[in-house]
């Protein structure tokens, strides 16, 4: 099981929060495996992060050629975490 802190812009990281996104697409650089955790920082439209995360486990993973860009990955699972407030 691997940690993979992944950066999203913030209309992203609010559809993951409104529960309308339950997935992320990425380039598989990382060997990405079923039971791998996800920490989604948000970006803001300066493209800095905000502080705010969000992490979620793997359960599923759908890599297919047919379907896909080679070499993209489609990633499935539960919230595990949300962290909204920065702590300075």
């Amino acid at each position: 099981m691997k940690t993979h802190d992944l950066k999203i812009t913030q209309d992203y990281f609010l559809a993951k929060l409104q529960g309308v996104k339950p997935f992320e697409v990425c380039a598989n650089d990382r060997g990405y495996e079923i039971g791998d955790i996800l920490v989604l920082h948000e970006l803001n439209e300066d493209m800095e992060c905000t502080g705010r995360t969000i992490t979620q486990s793997v359960n599923y993973k759908f890599e297919n050629p047919d379907y896909l860009r080679q070499g993209y990955v489609i990633l499935s699972g539960e919230i595990i975490a949300i962290e909204l407030s920065k702590v300075f």
